[in-house]
C-alpha cells in the first residue's frame, strides 16, 4: 500500500511539474504573439491616421479651391432671377449665408427667408398645422388633395412665397401673404425674415437626419414641403449635409421616391463649398426643366449637374 501511495504521489508531482513548465512556455509563446499582434495593430493604426490626415488635407484643399472659384463658376447662371430661401432650425447660418452670397454672384436676388421651427415638423402638432393651413388659405388658392402636413403646408407656402411660373406674377396679394405668414408665425410654425417678397425659385435647406421618436415623420414633412414648393414656382432645390441623405433625412425621403426625384433637385453636401456651388447650379438646372441627385452620398447620381454619373 505504501509503495502504491508513493507511486501515485510521484505521478501527480510529475504531472504538476509538467503543467507548470508547459504553461510557462505557453505563456511566453502567447505573450510573444500578443506583443507582435499589438505592434502590427499599432502600425496599422498609425497608417490609418496618416491616410485620414492626408484625406482631410485633400478635402480642405478642394474646399478652399471651391470657395475661390465658386463665384466665377456660377456667374450669370441666374441672371435677373429671384430666389426664396426656406430653412430648418438646424440649418447652419454659415451655409445659408454662403448659398445666399453665391445666388447673388449668379446674378439673382434673394427675396427673403422663411425658417421652419421644430413645431413645424413635430408629429404631435401635425393636426394643428393642417388646421391652421386650411384657415389661412388665401382666396382662389386651392390646396393639394394629399393630407400629409408637409404637402398641405407647401400648398399654402408656395403661393405665398413663390411667383407663378405660368404668368410670372405673385399668386397672393401682399395683404394675404402678410396675414397668412403672421398666422403661421403666431402658431409657432415659422419665423419670417424682414422685407419678404415672392421669388421665382426656392432653395429648401434641411439639417441632418432626424433623430428620436417620429424621426421619419419629421423628415417626410420637410421632404413633402419641398416637393410641393417645386410645383408652385419655377423650380426648387432641396439641400442638406451628408446625413440628410440617410433614411431619416429629408433628402433620403425624396431620393426614395422616383417620382419626386424626376422633378426636384437634391444636393447632399451643403456643408462644403463645392456643395454650395452645386446648389446654385442645380437652381439653373431647374429653370431648364431638369433635375438630379448631386453630392457624395451613395444615393447621389453625380457630384454636380453635367458631371459624369458615378
Amino acid at each position: 500500500m505504501r509503495y502504491h501511495l508513493v507511486s501515485i504521489a510521484a505521478v501527480l508531482l510529475a504531472l504538476g511539474v509538467g503543467v507548470v513548465l508547459g504553461s510557462t512556455t505557453l505563456s511566453r509563446t502567447l505573450l510573444s504573439g500578443l506583443s507582435s499582434d499589438n505592434a502590427d495593430l499599432g502600425r496599422n493604426l498609425n497608417q490609418a491616421e496618416a491616410e485620414r490626415d492626408a484625406l482631410r488635407t485633400k478635402l480642405a484643399d478642394a474646399d478652399s479651391f471651391a470657395q475661390s472659384v465658386g463665384a466665377s463658376a456660377v456667374r450669370g447662371q441666374l441672371d435677373k432671377r429671384t430666389v426664396m430661401l426656406v430653412t430648418t432650425v438646424d440649418t447652419k447660418p454659415t451655409e445659408r449665408d454662403a448659398v445666399s452670397s453665391l445666388i447673388t454672384a449668379a446674378g439673382a436676388t434673394v427675396t427673403g427667408e422663411v425658417q421652419l421651427t421644430d413645431a413645424f415638423t413635430d408629429p404631435q402638432r401635425s393636426d394643428q398645422l393642417k388646421d391652421i393651413v386650411t384657415r389661412l388659405l388665401p382666396a382662389g388658392v386651392q390646396l393639394p388633395t394629399a393630407t400629409d402636413p408637409g404637402t398641405l403646408a407647401g400648398g399654402l407656402l408656395g403661393p405665398l412665397v413663390l411667383i407663378s411660373k405660368e404668368n410670372n406674377k405673385p399668386q397672393a396679394s401682399a395683404d394675404e401673404r402678410a396675414a397668412a405668414l403672421a398666422g403661421l408665425a403666431e402658431g409657432g410654425f415659422v419665423r419670417v425674415g424682414p422685407d419678404l417678397a415672392p421669388g421665382q425659385l426656392v432653395v429648401v435647406m434641411a439639417g441632418g437626419a432626424a433623430q428620436g421618436d417620429g424621426a421619419g415623420d419629421r423628415a417626410a414633412t420637410v421632404a413633402r414641403l419641398a416637393i410641393q414648393l417645386d410645383q408652385s414656382g419655377a423650380g426648387a432645390v432641396l439641400a442638406g449635409p451628408a446625413t440628410s441623405a440617410d433614411g431619416t433625412g429629408a433628402l433620403g425621403v425624396v431620393r426614395a421616391d422616383t417620382a419626386a426625384t424626376s422633378l426636384l433637385s437634391t444636393v447632399d453636401n451643403l456643408d462644403t463649398a463645392a456643395g454650395q456651388v452645386v446648389t446654385v447650379l442645380a437652381l439653373r438646372e431647374q429653370l431648364e426643366g431638369e433635375s438630379g441627385r448631386y453630392g457624395t452620398a451613395a444615393n447621389a447620381q453625380s457630384p454636380a449637374p453635367g458631371a459624369p454619373a458615378e
